[in-house]
């Protein structure tokens, strides 16, 4: 008899693996890779399904705009797909285009708090605003910092 990953059940796993990352505590690099999903023993045993077609790209919105996110898009899955870059040793160069780039050397969270929420104050009571931005951080100590300039 066979024994089969969740019993045999049928599961369905969702989202972007790129962006779903293992913890592992005081992990090294080889540590979190080889710990994915596409890492797993179960994984020969799953089916992989993409999806085609940009959703969000979809929604009536000003043309130029489309194009920016397109782009963007474009560039983030070449970025997760390791398309981009150049090998230097056990590490990879990548350019980041200037668009993406804070260029404010003396005051750079101040910066990016501004291109964020520009006219914050205007908006403070209009939850919208506040749900189509945010500012991404990978450690706390960050965070203070950007709380702390606003």
């Amino acid at each position: 008899m066979e024994c089969k990953p969740f019993g045999g059940n049928v599961i369905l796993f969702g989202g972007d693996f790129r962006q779903i990352l293992p913890v592992i505590p005081k992990g090294t690099i080889t540590m979190i890779v080889n710990a994915y999903l596409n890492s797993s023993y179960i994984w020969r045993y799953c089916q992989v399904l993409k999806l085609t077609e940009n959703m969000r790209l979809r929604v009536g919105r000003q043309e130029t705009y489309l194009k920016e996110i397109k782009e963007f898009a474009e560039w983030i899955l070449e970025l997760g797909d390791r398309l981009l870059g150049e090998q230097n040793n056990d590490e990879v160069d990548i350019e980041i285009p200037d668009d993406l780039l804070i260029h404010d050397q003396v005051n750079p969270i101040s910066s990016l708090i501004s291109f964020t929420y520009p006219d914050a104050n205007k908006f403070l009571w209009d939850l919208t605003y506040f749900q189509q931005r945010a500012i991404l951080a990978l450690t706390n100590e960050v965070v203070d910092s950007i709380n702390k300039d606003c």
